[in-house]
């Protein structure tokens, strides 16, 4: 063998490595996703659906490049912590979680695994995160809106309805965010001549009673905030407000598709694609600490037009014209 021949096949032995290297499939990364729902709620499917598509857009693949471990805890908060204690122990790289309910317990679970959140709706008065623009720790994510939007349903309920003099504001009084929101509604009241009456939400028995109690005077109206246990008593409050005809804004869609007359709130599918986002960042080596807790850029109105008519409310052109989404 001359000298030439045994440089460069010496040459293709170092090169050799390097290209086999290239070669190799990338390391599979791992993602947990913890929601507090049922597995058969078509509003989470779609969030979901819209969080797996920003992913997609940012080269995750399932099954090639990431894995994705998805725990439907519903909203029994035993079983979220189960749930939240089960995903830590897989040792994702990072895990998307649904409002406080499940992002407390994650907390509780670890402080090194990175968090992504959605739809909360105050992660500074919660302890969630140490200031909107460096939450610190190892957790970040989407604010549910900012409290403001409580006058805004204010304005709402009286161009809906503008007989409406007195309004019931549904609330979770141990929640800062329900106290912030309902602090909102109540500074707005003056200005329209309007009187805003706190009605709690953690029990459906006080509920219904107190609901009750508040309809039988006119000119009422309800507002529903917030929280996880307006959540859990969906159903129940929309039934109360058909019940009782009292016009209702919700502060999210799945109220008014629900039979809630409307609702004003952030579109949460456009949020789940932004949280994809920053869990790609993540992946890609950024700290959550440095990533900035965002408020939602995008509102949307949803009307029922059948409810409407049950509740006995002529709707405006005007009101008709701005709603991005009419459900008839």
């Amino acid at each position: 063998m001359n000298r030439r021949t045994f440089i460069t096949l010496l040459g293709g032995a170092a090169v050799w490595p390097l290209a086999a290297r290239a070669q190799k499939p990338q390391r599979m990364r791992r993602i947990g996703v913890l929601l507090n729902a049922p597995s058969d709620d078509a509003e989470y499917h779609a969030w979901v659906g819209a969080f797996l598509q920003g992913l997609a857009l940012a080269g995750w693949t399932i099954g090639r490049n990431v894995r994705i471990d998805t725990r439907w805890a519903t909203t029994n908060a035993a079983e979220i912590r189960r749930h939240a204690s089960e995903l830590v122990a897989l040792a994702p790289d990072v895990i998307l979680a649904h409002g406080d309910s499940t992002v407390v317990p994650l907390l509780a679970a670890t402080r090194s695994v990175p968090i992504v959140f959605t739809v909360v709706a105050d992660p500074v008065g919660a302890g969630l995160v140490e200031s909107l623009a460096r939450p610190g720790r190892n957790i970040t994510g989407f604010m549910l809106f900012e409290y403001p939007l409580g006058g805004k349903w204010l304005e709402l309920l009286k161009q809906v309805s503008p007989e409406v003099t007195r309004v019931a504001v549904l609330r979770d009084s141990a929640l800062p965010s329900g106290m912030g929101q309902f602090a909102a509604i109540q500074a707005m009241a003056p200005s329209l001549r309007m009187e805003v009456i706190p009605i709690n939400l953690r029990e459906a028995d006080e509920i219904e009673r107190s609901v009750a109690a508040f309809a039988s005077t006119p000119n009422g109206g309800l507002i529903v905030t917030a929280s996880g246990w307006a959540n859990v008593h969906r159903d129940q409050i929309v039934m109360l407000a058909a019940k009782h005809k009292l016009p209702a804004v919700y502060y999210a869609r799945f109220f008014v598709t629900a039979g809630g007359l409307i609702s004003y709130g952030p579109d949460r599918v456009e949020q789940y694609r932004q949280a994809a986002g920053y869990v790609d960042r993540i992946l890609k080596g950024e700290n959550p600490a440095d990533l900035p807790v965002q408020a939602p850029t995008k509102y949307e109105i949803v009307l029922n037009l059948k409810t409407a008519k049950m509740v006995g409310l002529e709707i405006q052109p005007s009101l008709l014209a701005i709603a991005d989404e009419v459900i008839e």
